[in-house]
């Protein structure tokens, strides 16, 4: 890992100009070149006429809404009973970032983008997290007719003031959550909860691709350093291959591959049955859940196995965009302080890809892709400003997930908000990189010591990948 830092800073360095970046086509050959409201939004850019077209039909069931059933539109009922979204669009807006919800006139909005994990001490049958006996696994606050949402999410926030070392004085916002309006009764007394914020989902086929033995490397060369940083992998069960993976998705790496993750956002997020997720999520205590009408004429499962395939390769496929001025002087500025800083010791920048582990469900056009994704895909103990305190499989209540950074700097003008982190408390990159303590403290100290323009070449060399 120290190798990446320092590859990356002497990139910068001989960087003449005239000369295109090694990592400006982000995904290799799938990268395509785009900025505005769809730059998420567009299939790989090596893709055949047929896969585009398979492309487009996953697009569809992706952001159109479910209903109801019984319905006329058979294809999408089965909407619930309770649910968070009405598609897999309404929390990927634009296959982009969800956002916090909005306060108005003191009044907040019921989050969409943003979901509450529940679970309590112990483990279920493959190791992962225990759900709640009552309210289950996920929060929910939205139901169908004739069935009552679970309730509502609180949040509150504290003011933490500091300063950086030249004496500018920042403030950063920590939520603090909590649950109102419980129609089924208490939760358990134990009940350990956490905050999810829906991720941009550019690349995540290039990700899944990235070999298993290069995870595993990223540890040991981490270990090897012999320093704070410690990076571990998650290890998960899979439904697809029905078997524990090392887990890539998700905020504590809790996901293997994109079908578990898509077949678990359908059932959890929106009360759509699939063949890997063919239960709903009522609880034996949700008396109105369990006697809720069922979609597909009452048969499982509601979202059929073609259109569920069809959807996973959608999003198997939407590439990332290009990085904007690159050869900016403050750009390759602020990529030498990301460097200096052991930034990319966690956020490693760049990958060669293998294929997908379901060949049907994605294109031969990512396999042999260099990359640049900027994580390392594993678990840091981020310290106790950011722990959630809910262990999930090997990670700890204090361990998250290195996020990819690729496409940051577009989630503005996708979605129309800056807000980061796991659970969006971040307004920016900044504030993002002052949330870091645990094993990331030496770097965010060394970021604390820059002057202000340092720091805003910094940012601006994030906002470009």
């Amino acid at each position: 890992m120290v190798l990446c830092a320092v590859a990356l800073g002497s990139t910068a360095l001989a960087l003449h100009a005239g000369e295109v970046p090694d990592d400006e086509k982000t995904g290799g050959d799938t990268t395509v070149y785009a900025t505005g409201r769809n730059a998420f939004s567009f299939p790989f850019a090596n893709l055949t006429d047929a896969e585009r077209t398979r492309f487009v039909i996953g697009n569809s069931f992706f952001k159109r809404n479910w209903v109801q059933a019984p319905a006329s539109t058979k294809a999408r009922d089965g909407l619930g009973p309770h649910f968070i979204a009405r598609s897999c669009g309404g929390c990927h807006v634009q296959d982009g970032r969800g956002a916090p919800p909005d306060f108005r006139n003191g009044l907040m909005d019921q989050p969409v983008g943003l979901l509450m994990r529940l679970s309590v001490p112990g483990q279920d049958a493959h190791g992962g997290p225990r759900p709640d006996p009552v309210y289950g696994d996920q929060f929910s606050n939205f139901a169908i007719r004739n069935v009552k949402p679970e309730g509502n999410i609180t949040i509150r926030h504290e003011t933490v003031n500091g300063r950086f070392a030249d004496g500018t004085p920042y403030t950063l916002q920590k939520p603090i959550y909590g649950f109102a309006g419980l129609n089924y009764g208490p939760m358990s007394l134990n009940v350990m909860s956490s905050p999810r914020l829906a991720p941009q989902i550019i690349g995540v086929g290039l990700i899944e691709a990235i070999p298993e033995s290069e995870i595993l490397r990223n540890a040991r060369d981490q270990a090897a350093l012999g320093g704070p940083i410690r990076g571990m992998p998650n290890r998960v069960w899979d439904a697809p291959s029905q078997k524990h993976l090392i887990g890539r998705f998700g905020w504590k790496a809790n996901v293997a591959t994109l079908a578990h993750q898509t077949g678990a956002a359908f059932q959890g997020d929106m009360g759509i049955t699939s063949r890997l997720f063919p239960q709903e999520t009522c609880t034996p205590t949700q008396k109105d859940c369990l006697a809720a009408p069922r979609g597909a004429e009452g048969k499982a499962p509601e979202i059929d196995d073609k259109t569920f395939d069809d959807v996973v390769f959608y999003e198997a496929t939407l590439a990332p965009p290009a990085r904007r001025k690159p050869r900016d002087p403050a750009v390759l500025q602020g990529q030498r302080l990301f460097a200096q800083a052991q930034c990319a010791v966690c956020h490693r920048p760049s990958y060669v890809t293998a294929e997908g582990p379901f060949p049907r469900l994605t294109s031969p056009a990512l396999k042999g892709q260099t990359i640049w994704p900027y994580t390392d895909l594993l678990l840091h103990d981020m310290g106790p400003e950011l722990a959630d305190g809910r262990p999930d499989f090997l990670a700890s209540g204090s361990q998250w997930r290195t996020p990819p950074l690729w496409g940051v700097g577009l989630v503005k003008d996708v979605n129309g908000h800056t807000r980061l982190m796991h659970d969006g408390r971040a307004d920016g990159v900044l504030e993002a990189i002052l949330w870091h303590g645990g094993e990331a403290q030496a770097s965010r100290d060394t970021v604390l010591r820059l002057s202000a323009e340092d720091r805003a070449a910094l940012v601006r060399f994030v906002e470009s990948l």
